[in-house]
């Protein structure tokens, strides 16, 4: 960590499979957000070789709009018993949150404010009711005073990126969609992933259009989720005894814009991702010839062609090409979202950068099972903020 102090490690993870299984309201007896993100946390700090005692700083994300109690933070940390001196935090910004609680963790430890920092949140979103998550997300990735009128949702700003790319390139969506069957082979070699199933080309191409040019397998499913990840110093991970990995480093940009913004300019480059890996690369001491796996937020399709093509994977016009060929397959050249990305894995927004984190924890620590990528030392993990405007890049490294 060059631009900190003290090295800083994954030292312990636990998760719940993304998907529906939110309680309804008449249900939440059996299901209140604090019975199921507890468990987790003692899990981890369990596989950490620690307690609650342990914990100086715990970065939560904030918690769905149809989570009753405010000020959830504070709350789960007294349920839990923390007592932190570091810090207690809610972090929200749109897709970006769970990489935000994560660098706000790591910072903590690598200034020296906790020695162990938790990375954790719950996200209920199918029992929130249509309207309210309709009225959020178009307030939320839209200018209320001019876009969100006009009913653009999340998922229009990746149809035009597909629309304008295959205009530019000359590549077909059909191309495109092989994105999404590459993206199921991995999860079904996860356990954690939401949808297992057989998912063929012409599977994908037989669903309906969401937002045209991108069907229904071509875009994330509502899901659920909740998650725990335990960082600590290099000295508290050595003298644990436990396998942990440490954070070689890691780069941020934002482009300036909001969403595709109110001046021209190219909608499909991403530069934000391009500069923060630069950054993250450069301080690493890296190449992007030494990642060995990735982990890339991508909601749709579309995304992850662009992304892996604005980090630099892939050749500018060769993303799609490159998943349909196997190029960023397990066993290809650079495997891509093994854990089966947002689309079959599963993408409760807030905590999904949580989720790919914890999947190349498990890639360094050999612990991917039939997913595992061979000798796998280096990772990089994206997550981004409305269309690829902001990017926070992480850099994972094996513990020697």
């Amino acid at each position: 960590m060059g631009q900190y102090g003290r090295k800083v490690a994954i030292l312990g993870a636990a998760a719940r499979a993304p998907g529906r299984w939110a309680p309804k309201p008449n249900e939440t007896a059996q299901g209140f957000e604090k019975d199921i993100l507890a468990p987790l946390v003692i899990d981890a700090l369990g596989q950490a070789g620690l307690s609650v005692e342990d914990v100086g700083s715990a970065a939560f994300t904030l918690p769905s709009p149809s989570t009753r109690q405010l000020g959830f933070a504070t709350f789960m940390a007294a349920r839990l018993g923390l007592k932190c001196t570091g810090s207690i935090s809610e972090v929200v910004e749109m897709g970006i949150t769970g990489g935000l609680a994560f660098d706000n963790a790591m910072a903590d430890i690598a200034l020296g404010r906790a020695d162990v920092a938790l990375a954790l949140g719950i996200a209920y979103q199918t029992n929130a009711p249509f309207e309210m998550v309709m009225e959020h997300s178009l307030r939320t990735v839209g200018d209320v005073d001019f876009q969100s009128p006009f009913g653009l949702t999340p998922i229009s700003w990746y149809a035009f990126d597909a629309a304008r790319y295959t205009h530019e390139t000359g590549v077909s969506r059909e191309m495109i969609a092989e994105v999404a069957v590459k993206s199921r082979q991995h999860a079904q070699l996860n356990p954690l992933a939401q949808f297992q199933g057989d998912l063929s080309i012409d599977d994908v191409l037989a669903q309906r259009m969401i937002v045209e040019p991108l069907g229904l397998f071509e875009v994330p499913s509502v899901a659920d989720g909740a998650i725990c990840l335990v960082l600590a110093s290099e000295d508290v991970a050595k003298q644990s005894g436990k396998p942990y990995v440490l954070i070689r480093s890691r780069g941020f940009s934002h482009d300036g814009h909001h969403q595709i913004g109110d001046a021209p300019h190219d909608i499909t480059a991403f530069p934000a991702a391009k500069q923060a890996s630069v950054k993250a690369l450069a301080d690493a001491g890296m190449s992007l010839e030494d990642i060995d796996v990735a982990e890339l937020y991508a909601p749709c399709t579309i995304s992850e062609v662009l992304v892996s093509e604005a980090i630099g994977f892939c050749a500018k016009g060769e993303g799609a090409l490159d998943a349909a060929s196997g190029a960023t397959s397990l066993g290809g050249r650079i495997p891509i979202n093994t854990s089966g990305g947002c689309l079959s894995r599963g993408h409760p927004p807030s905590l999904t950068a949580l989720y790919g984190l914890l999947e190349l924890r498990e890639q360094l620590l050999a612990a991917g099972g039939a997913r595992q990528v061979k000798d796998a030392e280096i990772a990089m993990h994206a997550c981004e903020l409305g269309n690829y405007n902001a990017a926070l890049i992480h850099i994972l490294e094996r513990a020697a």
